[in-house]
Protein backbone atom coordinates (compact mmCIF):
# COMPACT_ATOMS: atom_id res chain seq x y z
CA UNK A 1 0.00 0.00 0.00
CA UNK A 2 1.46 3.20 -1.00
CA UNK A 3 0.16 6.33 1.49
CA UNK A 4 0.91 10.01 1.02
CA UNK A 5 0.03 13.42 -0.26
CA UNK A 6 -0.83 12.96 -3.86
CA UNK A 7 -2.57 15.40 -6.32
CA UNK A 8 -6.18 15.96 -6.75
CA UNK A 9 -6.52 15.63 -10.61
CA UNK A 10 -4.28 12.15 -9.83
CA UNK A 11 -6.02 10.59 -6.88
CA UNK A 12 -8.86 8.93 -8.50
CA UNK A 13 -9.61 5.26 -6.78
CA UNK A 14 -7.67 6.56 -4.06
CA UNK A 15 -8.84 5.87 -0.76
CA UNK A 16 -8.95 9.69 0.99
CA UNK A 17 -6.59 9.42 3.99
CA UNK A 18 -8.78 12.86 5.94
CA UNK A 19 -11.74 14.13 5.94
CA UNK A 20 -11.62 16.96 3.56
CA UNK A 21 -14.31 20.12 3.34
CA UNK A 22 -15.80 21.14 0.01
CA UNK A 23 -17.33 24.64 -1.10
CA UNK A 24 -20.34 22.48 -0.38
CA UNK A 25 -20.55 19.71 2.03
CA UNK A 26 -17.45 17.15 3.16
CA UNK A 27 -15.47 14.21 1.42
CA UNK A 28 -15.33 11.74 4.65
CA UNK A 29 -11.89 9.69 5.32
CA UNK A 30 -12.13 6.02 3.45
CA UNK A 31 -13.94 7.47 0.45
CA UNK A 32 -12.60 5.81 -2.51
CA UNK A 33 -12.56 8.72 -4.76
CA UNK A 34 -14.08 8.35 -7.73
CA UNK A 35 -14.71 10.77 -11.01
CA UNK A 36 -17.17 12.99 -9.32
CA UNK A 37 -14.93 13.57 -6.39
CA UNK A 38 -12.06 14.74 -8.33
CA UNK A 39 -14.40 17.68 -9.90
CA UNK A 40 -15.66 18.35 -6.32
CA UNK A 41 -12.26 18.90 -4.85
CA UNK A 42 -11.26 21.03 -8.22
CA UNK A 43 -14.47 23.02 -7.67
CA UNK A 44 -13.67 23.92 -4.21
CA UNK A 45 -9.68 24.84 -5.28
CA UNK A 46 -7.84 21.25 -3.70
CA UNK A 47 -5.17 20.38 -5.42
CA UNK A 48 -4.14 17.64 -3.45
CA UNK A 49 -4.64 14.98 -0.45
CA UNK A 50 -4.02 12.46 1.70
CA UNK A 51 -4.89 9.05 0.12
CA UNK A 52 -3.81 5.19 -0.06
CA UNK A 53 -3.16 3.35 -3.43
CA UNK A 54 -3.46 -0.81 -2.39
CA UNK A 55 -1.48 -2.68 -4.53
CA UNK A 56 -1.81 -6.23 -6.02
CA UNK A 57 -1.04 -7.75 -2.66
CA UNK A 58 -2.88 -5.14 -0.33
CA UNK A 59 -6.80 -6.95 1.52
CA UNK A 60 -8.67 -4.11 1.94
CA UNK A 61 -8.77 -3.20 5.76
CA UNK A 62 -12.91 -4.60 5.65
CA UNK A 63 -11.75 -7.72 3.98
CA UNK A 64 -9.26 -8.32 6.53
CA UNK A 65 -11.08 -7.23 9.33
CA UNK A 66 -13.56 -9.31 8.37
CA UNK A 67 -11.64 -12.29 8.28
CA UNK A 68 -9.89 -11.92 11.35
CA UNK A 69 -13.17 -11.39 12.98
CA UNK A 70 -14.28 -14.39 11.70
CA UNK A 71 -11.58 -16.77 12.88
CA UNK A 72 -10.85 -15.13 16.24
CA UNK A 73 -14.95 -16.18 17.04
CA UNK A 74 -15.77 -19.30 18.86
CA UNK A 75 -18.31 -20.71 20.39
CA UNK A 76 -21.35 -18.41 21.64
CA UNK A 77 -19.88 -15.56 19.72
CA UNK A 78 -21.70 -13.49 17.25
CA UNK A 79 -19.54 -11.57 14.46
CA UNK A 80 -20.79 -8.19 13.22
CA UNK A 81 -20.49 -6.72 9.68
CA UNK A 82 -16.95 -4.91 9.22
CA UNK A 83 -17.03 -1.31 8.95
CA UNK A 84 -14.28 1.04 8.77
CA UNK A 85 -11.70 -1.11 9.08
CA UNK A 86 -13.57 -2.52 12.04
CA UNK A 87 -15.07 -5.75 13.03
CA UNK A 88 -16.96 -6.20 16.82
CA UNK A 89 -17.70 -9.64 18.74
CA UNK A 90 -20.80 -9.81 20.46
CA UNK A 91 -21.68 -12.45 22.98
CA UNK A 92 -24.81 -14.63 21.95
CA UNK A 93 -25.47 -15.53 25.24
CA UNK A 94 -24.97 -14.57 29.41
CA UNK A 95 -21.75 -16.31 30.37
CA UNK A 96 -18.29 -16.41 30.89
CA UNK A 97 -15.53 -15.35 28.14
CA UNK A 98 -12.72 -17.56 28.07
CA UNK A 99 -9.77 -16.30 26.35
CA UNK A 100 -6.62 -18.33 24.80
CA UNK A 101 -4.33 -14.98 25.70
CA UNK A 102 -1.44 -16.43 24.30
CA UNK A 103 -2.38 -16.59 20.20
CA UNK A 104 -3.95 -13.33 21.04
CA UNK A 105 -0.86 -12.04 21.97
CA UNK A 106 1.21 -13.39 19.13
CA UNK A 107 -1.40 -11.58 16.64
CA UNK A 108 -1.24 -8.41 18.25
CA UNK A 109 2.74 -8.53 18.26
CA UNK A 110 2.50 -10.09 14.78
CA UNK A 111 2.22 -6.43 13.16
CA UNK A 112 1.02 -3.03 14.09
CA UNK A 113 -1.43 -3.02 11.00
CA UNK A 114 -3.74 -5.79 12.90
CA UNK A 115 -4.78 -5.21 16.79
CA UNK A 116 -7.79 -6.78 18.76
CA UNK A 117 -8.62 -5.50 21.90
CA UNK A 118 -10.85 -7.83 24.31
CA UNK A 119 -12.39 -7.75 27.87
CA UNK A 120 -10.33 -9.60 30.63
CA UNK A 121 -9.92 -13.41 30.51
CA UNK A 122 -13.09 -15.26 32.40
CA UNK A 123 -15.05 -12.08 32.95
CA UNK A 124 -18.80 -12.22 33.44
CA UNK A 125 -20.94 -11.04 30.46
CA UNK A 126 -24.95 -10.19 29.83
CA UNK A 127 -25.98 -11.65 26.23
CA UNK A 128 -25.56 -9.22 23.66
CA UNK A 129 -22.41 -7.55 25.17
CA UNK A 130 -19.07 -7.10 23.29
CA UNK A 131 -16.25 -9.43 24.03
CA UNK A 132 -13.65 -7.82 21.66
CA UNK A 133 -13.07 -5.56 18.83
CA UNK A 134 -10.07 -6.16 16.06
CA UNK A 135 -9.14 -2.47 14.47
CA UNK A 136 -6.97 -2.76 10.71
CA UNK A 137 -5.11 0.50 11.29
CA UNK A 138 -4.07 1.36 7.86
CA UNK A 139 -6.58 0.75 5.13
CA UNK A 140 -5.03 -2.20 3.62
CA UNK A 141 -2.85 -5.48 5.24
CA UNK A 142 -0.23 -7.33 2.71
CA UNK A 143 -1.17 -10.46 2.34
CA UNK A 144 1.42 -12.15 3.85
CA UNK A 145 0.89 -10.92 6.94
CA UNK A 146 -2.71 -11.23 6.95
CA UNK A 147 -2.02 -15.17 6.30
CA UNK A 148 0.34 -15.40 9.06
CA UNK A 149 -2.27 -14.15 11.06
CA UNK A 150 -4.67 -16.34 10.19
CA UNK A 151 -3.01 -19.04 10.70
CA UNK A 152 -1.66 -17.68 14.22
CA UNK A 153 -5.03 -17.84 15.69
CA UNK A 154 -7.44 -20.14 13.12
CA UNK A 155 -6.99 -23.90 14.93
CA UNK A 156 -8.11 -22.20 18.03
CA UNK A 157 -10.95 -19.69 17.80
CA UNK A 158 -9.17 -17.74 20.84
CA UNK A 159 -12.40 -15.75 21.87
CA UNK A 160 -15.42 -18.13 23.34
CA UNK A 161 -18.43 -17.26 25.47
CA UNK A 162 -19.10 -20.36 28.10
CA UNK A 163 -22.36 -19.69 28.29
CA UNK A 164 -24.44 -20.15 32.36
CA UNK A 165 -26.49 -23.44 32.27
CA UNK A 166 -29.22 -24.41 35.19
CA UNK A 167 -27.52 -25.92 37.76
CA UNK A 168 -29.10 -27.05 41.10
CA UNK A 169 -26.95 -25.62 43.94
CA UNK A 170 -27.61 -27.02 47.71
CA UNK A 171 -26.90 -24.11 50.17
CA UNK A 172 -25.49 -25.01 53.50
CA UNK A 173 -25.55 -21.95 56.30
CA UNK A 174 -24.08 -22.65 59.98
CA UNK A 175 -25.46 -20.86 62.94
CA UNK A 176 -23.58 -20.51 66.07
CA UNK A 177 -25.27 -19.81 69.75
CA UNK A 178 -25.24 -16.18 69.01
CA UNK A 179 -26.52 -15.99 65.09
CA UNK A 180 -29.22 -13.70 64.68
CA UNK A 181 -32.20 -15.54 62.35
CA UNK A 182 -32.06 -12.49 60.70
CA UNK A 183 -28.60 -13.14 59.41
CA UNK A 184 -28.95 -16.25 58.47
CA UNK A 185 -32.06 -14.95 56.25
CA UNK A 186 -29.36 -12.27 55.05
CA UNK A 187 -27.21 -14.82 53.74
CA UNK A 188 -29.81 -17.17 52.19
CA UNK A 189 -31.48 -14.46 50.29
CA UNK A 190 -27.62 -12.97 49.38
CA UNK A 191 -26.69 -16.58 48.08
CA UNK A 192 -30.26 -16.64 46.04
CA UNK A 193 -30.19 -13.72 44.54
CA UNK A 194 -26.64 -14.65 43.37
CA UNK A 195 -27.56 -18.15 41.58
CA UNK A 196 -30.36 -17.09 40.23
CA UNK A 197 -28.60 -14.57 38.54
CA UNK A 198 -26.67 -17.00 36.62
CA UNK A 199 -29.89 -18.65 35.44
CA UNK A 200 -29.03 -21.72 38.18
CA UNK A 201 -31.18 -22.09 41.04
CA UNK A 202 -31.17 -23.13 45.17
CA UNK A 203 -32.26 -26.48 45.75
CA UNK A 204 -31.95 -27.93 48.98
CA UNK A 205 -31.30 -25.02 52.11
CA UNK A 206 -29.81 -26.20 55.13
CA UNK A 207 -29.24 -24.12 58.26
CA UNK A 208 -27.36 -26.81 60.86
CA UNK A 209 -24.66 -26.12 63.65
CA UNK A 210 -21.64 -25.05 63.06
CA UNK A 211 -20.31 -28.14 64.19
CA UNK A 212 -18.22 -31.05 61.74
CA UNK A 213 -21.18 -33.66 62.17
CA UNK A 214 -23.77 -31.42 61.71
CA UNK A 215 -22.38 -30.21 58.22
CA UNK A 216 -21.38 -33.70 57.26
CA UNK A 217 -24.75 -34.73 57.32
CA UNK A 218 -25.95 -32.06 55.67
CA UNK A 219 -24.10 -32.45 52.48
CA UNK A 220 -24.79 -36.49 52.53
CA UNK A 221 -28.65 -34.65 51.80
CA UNK A 222 -27.13 -32.54 48.96
CA UNK A 223 -24.56 -34.29 46.81
CA UNK A 224 -27.29 -37.15 45.41
CA UNK A 225 -29.30 -34.23 43.93
CA UNK A 226 -27.26 -31.34 43.46
CA UNK A 227 -24.64 -29.95 40.50
CA UNK A 228 -23.11 -27.64 43.20
CA UNK A 229 -22.53 -27.15 46.99
CA UNK A 230 -22.12 -23.95 48.90
CA UNK A 231 -21.43 -24.24 52.31
CA UNK A 232 -21.63 -20.33 54.18
CA UNK A 233 -20.05 -20.99 57.89
CA UNK A 234 -20.84 -18.42 60.56
CA UNK A 235 -17.22 -18.31 61.26
CA UNK A 236 -14.46 -18.11 58.82
CA UNK A 237 -12.36 -20.56 58.19
CA UNK A 238 -8.38 -20.81 58.38
CA UNK A 239 -7.07 -23.66 58.68
CA UNK A 240 -7.56 -27.08 56.59
CA UNK A 241 -8.24 -28.47 60.25
CA UNK A 242 -11.03 -26.27 60.54
CA UNK A 243 -14.80 -26.92 60.73
CA UNK A 244 -15.96 -27.23 57.31
CA UNK A 245 -13.05 -29.00 55.60
CA UNK A 246 -13.32 -31.63 58.09
CA UNK A 247 -16.96 -32.42 57.55
CA UNK A 248 -15.83 -32.52 53.40
CA UNK A 249 -13.32 -34.91 54.34
CA UNK A 250 -15.82 -36.70 56.45
CA UNK A 251 -18.16 -37.53 53.52
CA UNK A 252 -15.22 -38.42 51.13
CA UNK A 253 -14.25 -35.45 49.84
CA UNK A 254 -10.99 -33.96 49.72
CA UNK A 255 -9.70 -30.35 50.07
CA UNK A 256 -8.20 -29.05 46.32
CA UNK A 257 -6.79 -25.42 47.79
CA UNK A 258 -8.22 -23.61 51.06
CA UNK A 259 -7.82 -19.58 50.15
CA UNK A 260 -7.45 -17.07 47.22
CA UNK A 261 -4.77 -14.23 46.35
CA UNK A 262 -8.09 -12.22 45.75
CA UNK A 263 -9.31 -9.31 48.28
CA UNK A 264 -11.69 -9.74 49.27
CA UNK A 265 -12.35 -13.50 49.32
CA UNK A 266 -9.46 -14.45 50.66
CA UNK A 267 -10.73 -17.27 53.00
CA UNK A 268 -11.98 -19.11 50.16
CA UNK A 269 -12.12 -23.21 50.38
CA UNK A 270 -12.44 -24.97 47.04
CA UNK A 271 -13.16 -28.95 48.05
CA UNK A 272 -14.64 -31.84 45.85
CA UNK A 273 -16.63 -34.56 46.77
CA UNK A 274 -16.21 -36.98 43.86
CA UNK A 275 -17.03 -34.73 40.69
CA UNK A 276 -19.36 -32.57 42.65
CA UNK A 277 -17.44 -28.76 43.62
CA UNK A 278 -18.08 -27.61 47.02
CA UNK A 279 -17.33 -24.50 48.12
CA UNK A 280 -16.77 -22.91 51.73
CA UNK A 281 -18.03 -19.47 50.91
CA UNK A 282 -16.08 -16.63 52.43
CA UNK A 283 -17.67 -14.36 55.33
CA UNK A 284 -17.42 -11.34 52.83
CA UNK A 285 -19.68 -13.10 50.32
CA UNK A 286 -22.52 -11.90 52.51
CA UNK A 287 -22.42 -8.65 50.17
CA UNK A 288 -23.38 -8.61 46.94
CA UNK A 289 -20.30 -6.62 46.19
CA UNK A 290 -17.99 -8.51 43.58
CA UNK A 291 -15.29 -10.68 45.65
CA UNK A 292 -12.80 -13.68 45.15
CA UNK A 293 -16.64 -16.40 45.29
CA UNK A 294 -17.89 -14.84 42.59
CA UNK A 295 -15.23 -15.39 40.27
CA UNK A 296 -15.25 -18.91 41.39
CA UNK A 297 -18.70 -19.27 41.23
CA UNK A 298 -19.33 -17.66 37.55
CA UNK A 299 -16.84 -20.41 36.14
CA UNK A 300 -18.42 -23.27 37.78
CA UNK A 301 -21.82 -21.87 36.51
CA UNK A 302 -20.41 -21.51 33.39
CA UNK A 303 -19.71 -25.32 33.22
CA UNK A 304 -15.78 -24.22 33.66
CA UNK A 305 -13.85 -26.01 36.13
CA UNK A 306 -11.72 -24.80 38.72
CA UNK A 307 -8.37 -26.00 40.44
CA UNK A 308 -6.13 -24.94 42.97
CA UNK A 309 -4.01 -23.72 40.57
CA UNK A 310 -6.49 -21.43 39.00
CA UNK A 311 -7.03 -19.82 42.45
CA UNK A 312 -3.53 -19.07 42.65
CA UNK A 313 -3.16 -17.49 39.12
CA UNK A 314 -5.94 -14.98 40.31
CA UNK A 315 -3.72 -12.49 42.31
CA UNK A 316 -3.26 -10.00 39.55
CA UNK A 317 -5.84 -8.21 38.99
CA UNK A 318 -7.39 -9.76 42.23
CA UNK A 319 -7.18 -6.57 44.50
CA UNK A 320 -11.16 -5.91 44.44
CA UNK A 321 -12.69 -2.70 45.87
CA UNK A 322 -13.29 -2.64 49.68
CA UNK A 323 -16.47 -3.44 50.68
CA UNK A 324 -17.98 -1.66 54.11
CA UNK A 325 -18.68 -5.38 55.94
CA UNK A 326 -14.74 -5.98 56.35
CA UNK A 327 -13.82 -6.13 60.22
CA UNK A 328 -10.74 -5.05 59.31
CA UNK A 329 -10.60 -2.42 56.54
CA UNK A 330 -7.34 -2.09 55.06
CA UNK A 331 -7.08 1.68 55.27
CA UNK A 332 -8.32 3.81 58.20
Amino acid sequence: MEFGKIPSADAEGAILGHSVGLNDGVLKKGTVLDAGDISLLADSNIESVYAARLGDDDVSEDEAAAAIGAALAGDGVKVEVASTGRVNLFAREAGVVELNVVRLDQLNQLDESLTVATLMPFERVKKGQMLATVKIIPYAVPKNTMNVGLAIISDTAPVRLRAFSKKRVGLIITRLAHTKQSLVDKTEQVMTERVQGMGSEIGRVSVVNHDPNAISLALNTIIPHHDLALVFGAAAIVDRADVVPVAVKQVGGEIEHLGMPVDPGNLLMLAHVGEMPVIGVPTCARSLKRNGFDWVLERLLAGISVTGANLQGMGVGGLLKEIPSRPRPREG
